[in-house]
């Protein structure tokens, strides 16, 4: 089933968004300071491209750094790229089989918001599941 509905994801949003990521990676990497943020976002790119089946998780190691680049990443690419995520999540809410879809992109666009300090892994990753209390 994932395999169908990353290939649908694929024709309808996938390639679309992952150009924007890619573009946002691209403008990005062009200003020295900002290429931690080009990184993030052509990992992103590849995450979009593909997603079910793997999930994005907090990085146990990420501190303020990566607290302070989310702030600058909202401000320079999130919020597009997240309204992106939003709209195309909106259009693929109107037909019923692109609801699984448009839920995907209201959770990928919560990732758009804030993607340093996070880290993309398969949902059979045991960190997906948290620490074992």
């Amino acid at each position: 089933m994932r395999v169908i509905l990353n290939v649908i994801w694929l024709v309808l949003s996938g390639v679309w968004l992952a150009i924007g990521y890619a573009f946002a990676g691209v403008v990005m990497c062009i200003l020295i300071i900002t290429i931690p943020f080009g990184l993030a976002s052509f990992r992103l790119a590849g995450y979009v491209l593909w997603p079910f089946g793997r999930t994005v998780v907090r990085r146990p190691g990420a501190g303020s750094a990566s607290a302070v680049g989310n702030v600058l990443w909202f401000v320079l690419a999130g919020v597009w790229i997240a309204i992106a995520h939003v709209v195309t999540g909106l259009l693929l809410c109107i037909t019923i089989i692109g609801i699984p879809l448009g839920v995907a992109n209201f959770k990928l666009a919560a990732v758009a918001i804030a993607p340093l300090g996070k880290e993309i892994v398969s949902t059979e990753d045991p960190r997906v599941l948290g620490p074992a209390w």
